[in-house]
This record gives structure tokens, C-alpha cells and sequence, in this order.
């Protein structure tokens, strides 16, 4: 009977096996610890310190969830206001049983920070290192190195800095390795003296697996320490009272070859497979360790044929110091020894100096980062790609053995390369701010200046925000100025910084600043949390008022708080300090540009991601008050997300065109796209019903199973934040109740800003073990595309293979953040769709699965369950269902509607045409030829001003007459037909009056279940001389839906005064630039019409294309216009305005008329 699985099993569970992820082992083992120091009748205490704005995967976040565990053994978890301070701590938890002070009989700590906080920490580890650890305490020093720079400035490498401060480090190669490992370091850190490095890379860190708790029952070898002769009665051990010189003896003399016997007497390096035909060794260390062992699988070497080559491995568990014995008895025999190390190499020039006093004739050629000859082989910079390896070892096993397997194997990857070489992503996913995060408002800067950016959130602004330039290290912000200034034409620069980062070490460059008398205003956006990683707290000391505080004392004297209730700082505001809406972002950054020294402007908004968890929690109130856009109004302009740089906003493809909408599934109410000068948006009072009813689907048969495999290699891509994590931790728990192997390794990066994640999934069968978690070059079984942006990433066409993947597709394309800023961007849709195709084996079913969950289950986020649902019923995923649905159940969130998510897409694999899927074909915008849209556009005309109907139909005429004799026509009569509609139908006051009085309705009541509270958003011609105080625009005002509604059905009755003398509108701007640019239009169609043919058609379509540049309203529209003027040469001639002309509704002159109809008079019936 299977034994009941529960997620507590990870810190709770010490028999059998459970699944667990890198960083969770990193929270099980000071809970083993505990337990090993009680087993011993040891009294013990642990103590863990770090950076929690720069933590090493979310550690500190895992630490946090696992409270209660710490707080039954003991264990005290103290974040630090920085890594250096944290390390500081961990240093302090050495000397508490000095004098019996001490409660306990030692307490062991856990320092934890990523590479750039090792860097910052290095003086720290180098005197408390120095000092020793406490007898019965011991300190271990998790360093996260991120050596592809996925979530960091610059790709990072620990080995060298623990060299630096002579601390002894372990690498595990896996999450297998993690809890033992840690285990021996805290014990070699007592033995030693010495501080423990512990080295994870993202790959274990991020990765997940099915782990065995019996690798926590072997034992530790203590070591006789006669073994240091005459240093063995040297203490190793931190003592009260020492000094510098002293301490350096110990260290140089005991400790270091005190932690080398520690290593010898545990195995911790182990030699495999070696035999008296052994050639060739590998030595490697932690994840190459894994990748080298699946380069061997991939290239189907196993034990017996390893030793029938000639190859055998040491695995290196201490990269530094190196254990001398175990690798001299390692390489003695072998002719070459290869060394394979991620980044800069350590292991290798230990190696050859281990080596270097061997005979010639003895000494193998050892090779690494270069071959004998120079030339590179395993190169240094950046990550080292599992297909790098598998290229190095095939050309040389292949030099030594002469196997022309590994020849072929060369030839596959070499014609591959070439193929890829060709391939380019149809388009990119970038990271980008969250919905409603303040960064989209307060990175404005006025125009003309700019702005230096900085780390975090801050650092993504250098790429995607205009006018933000350069970054610096973490609390250098806006220190570059104090170098630029004294020989720049600039008089003044901003600076951004986070909150954060102010209160970790930011402070100081303002200090520096004002130390060296700058002109630079720092904007410090306090969004209440470190949201970068994971949303924790700032502190319950840190606010708005602590800020300003301090920067006063510290010699500023002009600060400015920008909020959305500035009453909340009043209090505060006297000479020195004021407090403004965040609507004057603009105005206030421009007189403080004219200040001279140094100004802090704060800008208080809490960050939009933490809001939405907290309003989740019940913490903070969650706004009823929804956003959304008439589709009918809304001219695509775009300008809306200029405003607002959210991501919410999305395009919405209609018969007339792409328009907006706003995705109220992850809109986090901030409200700023209101300020795009546009009459389409509107608000009400609404909470989305999660309340779509759950159908009955009826049974649905068992597939067939397409994989049988004895490894299953799922490659699954998606997006930050929607759910694609939890897709491969449930299918990890299924695999584990279906007593089945698994790993998962998740790559995440910035993804939690809508950025790109995957995750290499692996199911094994029975005797397959587990080595690295990345899936091998082509090895994919199943490419479950979440997203098809993502998966035509370089990283993903890796694994895939036309032999071997079958492709699970989601036909629907969440946007890219670039349309954001390129509002008619091409989403690429059919050429992710090629790409695909070309570079799989099939696309076996292509999803609309964000519409689906959409429709049917009341939100988009169980689109990758239903993706998931697919794979499965197309016989790709190897695992019960039964389990799966277990899996679902013990996440315990939404089980119902993502079980109900799971089966709808496996209804839609059996049966697209289901009835239930009926609407699919509805909401289709149906592809029309020119006649069917010339029609169409004719009903429209008639809808707005059948008065036009006439000339827009002599227009269409003429249209037609350029392109009778040019080749190839169809698609430019189309774009021309849609284009001519959108010059003749102008959204005027009564047009837009009629468009909100017909469809704002509809479109509410098709949104919510029920709604209250409708306002407008409009600017009234007659107030357009009062400006908005964040847009410099004519303002926006919000008009109740019982004062607009009335206001609408007037202006659509008055309708038939458009274009007439008493038009009351007519002689607004607004309006008579719109009738120049219909009149420019049709002149010009005169003028094509004049040329030759064979030009005609390029010429129209290059008037087409200028004209679609006219949209939006007011001055977006007007601004648009001068650009289409510029595009077509136009020069502006223009004659007094001619009185007769109020009574005419033809807005183009008499001239261009008589020439359009003798020009119809000429044509040939």
C-alpha cells in the first residue's frame, strides 16, 4: 500500500524518500544538523544570517515558510542588513560560549548571499576565517554562483574568493549532495578551524528531485590528527584572546591541511571506474560532475564500455584546497587527464602543480580550458553548456581510442551547430516591469535629461526605459556623476534607487554625493518591499518618514514626496520638504533639475506584486474599481501604455483593426493608463466572478501511451507568474506517488517580471539514475509550449530535435513587452508556428488554450494545466492520471477548477469541435476578400453619415482604377478599402457619443456578472486649456455614466450637423485637422492615379502606410498627423478658409473634384 505523501515530508519525513528541491535541502540541513548534534549529546543552536534583497534562491523566503520547523530545533534565522553585516553576525555566533556565556554547547551558522554579496563580504570571511570557528559551532558560507548572469550584472564565480580568504569549499553536484555535504562542512569547519565555503550553482539550486533520506545516515570520519606532526597540538578553533600574526600561523600551518585529511578520511573526492587499461581520466567537480556523467550517457558510454576505452573519472567534492593523495593515486597511469570546470579554472592548475615534480615519461598531459596545443576546449567565459562537454569528450576519446562512434557523434553535432547557426528567434521575451509597478511611473524623467540607473528592478530600466543609462554595483548609485560632472557640458543628473538598496548600503552614495557637492537628485522609490526577490519586508523600522529623516540629517535640504495622498506627509512638509500627488513626477523632477547640490525625491508607491499578494491574504483593501476599454472607441494608438508602461494593457485584433483591451485577469488597479488621452476608457465598480461554470465533460477514454522511454525529457516553456512552475512540481509529486525517479530544473531568471522561464522535466524509469538535470542536446521527448515565444529561444532549440520531439503548442500569444513601446508590432505567430514545426518531429495538437481557460474556467491562469491536460491525452506524459490528479490535489490551490482545466484539455485534444468550444469560432475576426469588405465598409458608412456614402464610394473607384492595370492587387485593395474607411469615419464628439451609447453596455455586462459606478473619462473641448499636471495635456475628467449618457444621446442626435456651417464642433482643431488629412488623402489618390503604371501600386501603399500612422485622439492624434504630413512630403499651401465651405460636407477642393470625375469620365467601362 502506497504511503501517504504530504509537502510537510520535506523537513519532517527521516525514513524513505521524498521529493525535494535544491533549496529546500539547504533548509532541511541545519534541521538534520539538530538532530545529528542531539544524537551525539550535544547542546547545540544553529544561527543563519544573509541579504534578503540578494538572496540565493529565494533561501530566505524557503527559511521563512519553514518557521516552525526552525523554531523546534532552535535554529535562529536573523536576515542581515547587508551580506557583509549578515556575515558579521554568523561570525559573532562563534564567540557566545566564550567565559560560559554561552546557553549552548556551540552554535553552528549558515551565512547564505549570491556572488556580488561574497564580493562585498570578502573582508568579513578573511578575518573570521582567520579567527576559527567555535569548537562545537562550525560555519558553513552557501555562496549562489550565477554564471550565466540570468539574474545578475555579471556572471559570477565564488571559487577564487574562497581561495582568497583560505576557506576550504565543498561543490555538491546535486540536490543529492546538499544535506551530506553540508553535513561534512559543518563538521571539517570544527575540525579545521576554518569557515566552510559551500558553492551552489543555479542549476542545483533551482532544481528539484526525488530524494533518498538514507544519504543522511552515513557516518563522518573525525580524523587522528597526528597526521599535522608537529603542528597537531596547534588549537584550530576560534580563541578569546589572539592575534593577527598568530591567527595567520594556525591557517597557513593547520587548518587548511587539517580540512585536505578531513576530505581523504570522508572519500568526499572519489575515483571511479579506474582500471590498469585506464588512458584517459576526467576530473571534474559539482554540476559538471552530472553533466560529464550524462555526456558519457548521451554518448552511450556506461561503466563496461568506459573501461573498454580507457576512460575512467575522479569526482572532486573540495575543489580547493585539492586533496593531494587522491589525485596523484587518480592520475598515476593515465596518458591524459581531462579537467572539466565551470568559468576560470582552479582545479586544473592544481592539478598540474600537484603534478608538476612527476617524471615526464610519467606525468600525463593534462588538459582543461585548452588542449596541449592552445587551443581552446572548454572555454572560460560565461556558463559551460552541457553540448560543450559532449563535443570536448567525444574529440578526444576519440583521439585516444580511434572509435568511430564518437566520430559520427562529432559529425551530428557539427552539422546541427551549422543548422542552428541559421535559426533566429522570430521574436524575443523580455523581463519587464509588473502590471501597475510604480518603476512604470517614477522612471519618468522630464524631456531632455536623463536618469542613472541602478540595481534590482532599477537595473532592468537601463534596456527598457528611455533616458535611463548605465547601472553601478549595488549602493554605488549615482556616484559615476561625482567623476562625469567636473568635465560635462550637464549641469544636473538623476539618480534612481530603491528602497532597499538605500537602507543596505544606498545611503552611503548619498553621503558621497554630498561630500562632493554635485548637482544630482536622487529618486528613491520606496515601494515597501524587496520586490526583486520575493516581496519581503523592508523592515518594520524603514518608512517614508525614516528616509526623509535621515537624508536631512545628512545635509539635504530639498526633498520631495511624491505620493498618492500627499495629506499623509503634510507633517512632515515645512521649507525643506514637500508633499505632491505622483501625478507632478514631471514638474517636480524639473525644478529640482535647477537646484544646485544634492535633492532626494521620494516616490511612494507600493510595489504592484506585493499588493496583489497581500490583497490576496486579506492584508491590504482590494479596490473594486475595474478599467476597461470600449474596443469600438479605441483607436490603437497606443498611447495608453506610453502613459501607463503596463503590461496589462493588451491588443485586442478586430474586423477594424488591432485595438486595446485590458487584461483583468493580472491588472493590479493602478489606474495611470487612464491618462492616455483617449475617450475609450471607462470605470466601474466590479469584481471578476471566478464563477464560470464548471460543465460536465463526461468520460474521457485513457491514451495511449507515446513515450516509453527509460528517460521521459519534457521541455515545458512559459511565463513568469503564470503557473508554470507549479506544471512541474506537480508532475515531479506524480512521478513520486507513482514510486517513479524524477528531476525538474526550473530556469527562472528575471521571470518573475513576465520574463521567459522553462523547465527541464525528467521521468525515469525503474534502474535509470538520475545525473544532470538539464535535458541532453536533442534529447527532448516532448516540448509542452506554454508559450511559443519561449520556445523558439536558443536554450530550447538546444534539447529539441526533428528525430526525436513532439510538440504540444499553445496557439495563443500573450504579448511581448515590446508592444508596450511598438504599438503595431508583429507578434510573429506564424513564424513561431514554422519554426517549430521545422525543428520537431510534430505539432501534435496547437492549443487556443488562454481562451479557452479564459471562457470556460473564468481566468487565463489555468492555461498551462490545460496545456498540461493535451500532453497528456496525447499519450506524451508517462504517468497515471490518477497521480496526476493527486499531484493536484496536494498543491491544494484551485484543486476543482485545475482538475476541471487538466480535463478540458484533454476534451479538446479528443474533440476540438466539441460544443463546448463552440465559441472559439465566434470570436474568430473572419478574413474578408475586397469585395466582401468593401461591403462590409459600406453597412459602416451608412451607420456613421450616409452624406459620405457617395464620395467614399467614388474614392473606392478611383482606388480601384490605380490598381486595375498593376499586378498582384488583392492585398493592397484591401488595406486600401480599410484605410479609406478609417479616413471617411472619424470619431468626432457624435461618433464616439454613438459608439459608448450602442456597445459600453454590452461590453460591461459581457465582463461582470453585475457592475455599478460608471464613469467616463473625457476632455471637453471647453475645458482643454486646463492642463493634466502629470501629461501637460488638456485633462482628463471622470463624468458619471447618469451625467455622460444623457450628454451622448444629445451629441448623437445632433449628428446631422457634422460638416455643416452650424457644426458647433467644426471649427475645433481636433476636427479640421482631421478633414485636411481626408483631403490630402484623396488628392493624393488623384495624384497615384496620375502616374505610370507599374509605380502605382507602391505608391499607394506607401500612402496607405503613412495614413495608418493617423490614430488616436487630440494631441496623440495630432502629433501622429505632422509625422504622416513629414512621411508623404507634404507642404502645407493653405488658403483662407472659404465661408461657402461650413454648408458643404466635401471637405476637398473644386479643382481635385473636377479632375477626379474627368478622370472617370475617361475610364473604360
Amino acid at each position: 500500500m502506497q504511503k501517504k505523501i504530504s509537502l510537510s515530508d520535506k523537513y519532517e519525513k527521516r525514513e524513505g524518500k521524498i521529493f525535494l528541491t535544491g533549496i529546500q535541502a539547504l533548509v532541511r540541513l541545519p534541521i538534520i544538523q539538530k538532530d545529528l548534534d542531539a544524537q551525539n549529546n550535544l547542546n547545540t543552536g544553529g544561527f543563519i544570517s544573509g541579504y534578503k534583497g540578494s538572496p540565493l534562491g529565494g533561501y530566505d523566503l524557503e527559511l521563512s515558510k519553514a518557521q516552525k520547523y526552525l523554531d523546534e530545533k532552535n535554529i535562529f534565522h536573523q536576515p542581515g542588513l547587508n551580506e557583509e553585516l549578515g556575515a558579521t553576525a554568523v561570525w559573532g555566533a562563534q564567540q557566545g560560549e566564550f567565559k560560559q556565556r554561552g546557553k549552548k554547547d556551540g552554535v553552528f551558522g549558515i551565512w547564505y548571499g549570491k556572488g556580488p554579496g561574497m564580493d562585498r563580504t570578502m573582508d568579513v570571511f578573511k578575518h573570521a576565517n582567520a579567527a576559527g570557528s567555535s569548537k562545537y559551532g562550525g560555519v558553513l558560507a552557501i555562496a549562489g554562483d550565477d554564471h550565466a548572469a540570468k539574474s545578475s550584472t555579471l556572471p559570477h564565480q565564488s571559487d577564487h574568493n574562497f581561495m582568497s580568504a583560505f576557506m576550504p569549499y565543498l561543490y555538491p553536484s546535486g540536490v543529492d549532495e546538499i544535506v551530506r555535504f553540508g553535513l561534512l562542512g559543518i563538521a571539517m569547519s570544527r575540525f579545521s578551524g576554518c569557515w566552510t565555503g559551500f558553492k551552489i550553482v543555479s542549476d542545483v539550486a533551482d532544481s528539484g528531485k526525488r530524494y533518498d533520506t538514507a544519504l543522511e545516515k552515513f557516518p563522518i570520519i573525525i580524523p587522528d590528527e597526528s597526521f599535522l606532526g608537529e603542528y597537531k597540538d596547534l588549537p584550530r578553533n576560534i580563541l578569546y584572546s589572539d592575534t593577527p600574526r598568530e591567527q595567520d600561523y594556525r591557517l597557513q600551518r593547520a587548518k587548511g591541511f587539517a580540512a585536505q585529511e578531513f576530505v581523504r578520511a570522508n572519500n568526499i573526492d572519489v575515483s571511479m571506474w579506474k582500471s590498469g587499461n585506464s588512458k584517459m581520466g576526467i576530473i571534474t567537480a559539482g554540476k559538471s560532475y552530472n553533466d560529464v556523467r550524462e555526456a558519457l550517457r548521451w554518448l552511450d558510454i556506461d561503466e563496461n564500455k568506459a573501461k573498454e576505452l580507457g576512460i575512467c573519472i575522479y569526482k572532486v567534492g573540495m575543489p580547493w584546497p585539492l586533496e593531494p593523495h587522491g589525485v596523484r593515486e587518480f592520475c598515476e597511469g593515465l596518458d591524459t587527464v581531462l579537467v572539466v570546470e565551470e568559468k576560470r579554472e582552479l582545479i586544473e592548475h592544481q592539478v598540474k602543480w600537484q603534478l608538476y615534480n612527476w617524471k615526464e615519461s610519467v606525468r600525463p598531459t593534462v588538459i582543461g580550458k585548452q588542449d596541449e596545443f592552445g587551443n581552446w576546449l572548454l572555454p572560460a567565459e560565461n556558463d559551460l553548456p552541457l553540448q560543450t562537454i559532449v563535443e570536448a569528450i567525444s574529440t578526444i576519446v576519440h583521439k585516444i581510442s580511434g572509435d568511430s562512434e564518437l566520430l559520427n557523434n562529432l559529425e551530428w553535432f557539427r552539422k546541427r551547430t551549422e543548422e542552428q547557426s541559421n535559426l533566429q528567434a522570430p521574436i524575443i521575451r523580455k523581463p519587464f516591469f509588473c502590471s501597475g509597478c510604480p518603476h512604470n511611473s517614477s522612471l519618468k524623467v522630464p524631456e531632455g535629461k536623463r536618469a542613472l540607473g541602478g540595481i534590482g528592478c532599477h537595473y532592468m530600466a537601463v534596456d527598457s526605459i528611455e533616458s535611463t543609462e548605465f547601472f553601478t554595483q549595488m549602493g554605488g548609485e549615482g556616484t559615476p556623476w561625482i567623476g562625469i560632472a567636473p568635465f560635462s557640458h550637464e549641469k544636473h543628473v538623476f539618480a534612481n534607487l530603491g528602497d532597499g538598496t538605500y537602507k543596505h548600503s544606498g545611503i552611503l552614495a548619498i553621503r558621497a554625493s554630498l561630500d562632493a557637492n554635485v548637482n544630482i537628485t536622487y529618486k528613491i522609490l520606496y515601494n515597501d518591499a524587496v520586490a526583486m526577490t520575493g516581496g519581503q519586508e523592508i523592515g518594520s523600522n524603514w518608512d517614508v518618514e525614516g528616509i526623509v529623516k535621515q537624508v536631512l540629517a545628512e545635509g539635504v535640504k530639498k526633498v520631495s514626496i511624491l505620493s498618492e495622498d500627499p495629506k499623509r506627509y503634510n507633517h512632515l512638509v515645512n521649507d525643506e520638504v514637500k508633499s505632491l500627488h505622483r501625478d507632478l513626477i514631471i514638474t517636480e523632477q524639473e525644478e529640482l533639475s535647477e537646484y544646485e547640490g544634492v535633492s532626494v525625491l521620494i516616490f511612494d508607491q507600493t510595489c504592484a506584486a506585493e499588493k496583489r499578494r497581500r490583497r490576496k491574504r486579506g492584508l491590504m483593501e482590494d479596490p473594486k474599481k475595474r478599467v476597461l476599454i470600449n474596443k469600438d472607441v479605441c483607436e490603437g494608438c497606443g498611447d495608453c501604455s506610453v502613459q501607463s508602461n503596463c503590461v496589462s494593457i493588451e491588443p485586442l485584433e478586430t474586423e477594424l483593426g488591432r485595438k486595446r483591451k485590458i487584461n483583468q485577469s493580472n491588472c493590479n488597479k493602478d489606474y495611470s493608463c487612464i491618462k492616455g488621452f483617449c475617450p475609450s476608457f471607462i470605470t466601474v465598480d466590479a469584481e471578476i466572478q471566478n464563477n464560470a461554470e464548471l460543465k460536465d465533460l463526461g468520460e474521457l477514454p485513457e491514451p495511449q501511451q507515446k513515450t516509453n522511454q527509460d528517460i521521459n525529457n519534457i521541455m515545458l516553456t512559459g511565463i513568469g507568474g503564470t503557473g508554470v512552475l507549479t506544471i512541474s512540481a506537480i508532475l515531479a509529486y506524480a512521478a513520486h506517488y507513482e514510486g517513479k525517479d524524477s528531476s525538474v530544473l526550473d530556469m527562472t531568471g528575471l521571470a518573475q517580471k513576465g520574463g521567459a522561464v522553462w523547465s527541464h522535466i525528467k521521468i525515469f524509469e525503474t534502474n535509470n539514475k538520475p545525473y544532470s538535470q538539464k535535458i541532453s542536446p536533442g534529447s527532448a521527448n516532448v516540448l509542452l509550449a506554454c508559450d511559443g515565444v519561449v520556445g523558439t529561444k536558443p536554450e530550447i532549440q538546444e534539447v529539441i530535435s526533428k528525430e526525436k520531439t513532439i510538440t504540444v503548442l499553445n496557439s495563443n500569444t500573450i504579448p511581448v513587452a515590446d508592444f508596450i513601446t511598438q504599438r503595431d508590432i508583429d507578434f510573429k505567430n506564424n513564424d513561431i508556428f514554422h519554426m517549430l514545426e521545422s525543428t520537431t518531429k510534430k505539432i501534435i495538437s496547437n492549443i487556443p488554450a488562454i481562451s479557452i481557460s479564459e471562457k470556460l474556467s473564468g481566468d487565463a491562469i489555468g492555461t498551462n494545466m490545460l496545456m498540461l491536460g493535451s500532453a497528456y491525452q496525447n499519450g506524451l506524459i508517462p504517468l497515471k492520471a490518477e497521480n496526476i490528479f493527486k499531484a493536484i490535489e496536494l498543491n491544494g490551490i484551485g484543486v476543482e477548477r485545475n482538475l476541471y482545466n487538466f480535463n478540458l484539455g484533454r476534451l479538446y485534444t479528443i474533440n476540438p469541435s466539441h460544443e463546448i468550444f463552440s465559441f472559439l469560432s465566434e470570436n474568430e475576426v473572419k478574413e474578408l476578400n475586397s469585395i466582401e469588405l468593401f461591403e462590409d465598409r459600406v453597412e459602416r458608412i451608412k451607420v456613421y453619415d450616409e452624406r459620405v456614402l457617395e464620395d467614399f464610394k467614388k474614392d473606392k473607384n478611383l482606388i480601384d482604377l490605380i490598381l486595375s492595370q498593376e499586378a498582384e492587387t488583392e492585398n493592397i485593395a484591401k488595406e486600401a478599402i480599410k484605410e479609406l474607411y478609417r479616413v471617411y469615419a472619424i470619431k468626432d464628439e457624435y461618433e464616439v457619443a454613438r459608439m459608448h451609447l450602442e456597445s459600453t453596455t454590452k461590453i460591461l455586462d459581457n465582463t461582470f456578472n453585475s457592475w455599478n459606478n460608471l464613469k467616463y473619462y473625457l476632455s471637453p473641448p471647453i475645458i482643454s486649456f486646463i492642463k493634466d499636471k502629470r501629461t501637460q495635456r488638456p485633462i482628463k475628467i471622470a463624468i458619471p455614466g447618469y451625467i455622460a449618457m444623457p450628454i451622448f444621446k444629445i451629441l448623437k442626435s445632433m449628428k446631422f450637423l457634422r460638416g455643416t456651417f452650424f457644426d458647433p464642433l467644426g471649427l475645433t482643431q481636433d476636427r479640421r485637422q482631421d478633414k485636411e488629412h481626408k483631403e490630402i488623402f484623396r488628392n493624393k489618390l488623384v495624384e497615384i492615379d496620375n502616374l505610370i503604371t507599374g509605380t502605382k501600386s507602391k505608391k499607394l501603399s506607401e500612402l496607405i502606410e503613412a495614413s495608418k500612422e493617423v490614430k488616436g485622439y487630440g494631441p496623440v492624434r495630432a502629433k501622429s498627423y505632422e509625422s504622416f504630413k513629414t512621411r508623404i512630403n507634404f507642404n502645407s499651401n493653405k488658403s483662407p478658409i472659404k465661408f461657402n465651405r461650413f454648408f458643404r460636407f466635401q471637405g476637398k477642393t473644386n479643382i481635385s473634384v473636377k479632375k477626379h470625375k474627368a478622370q472617370k469620365e475617361n475610364r473604360a467601362e
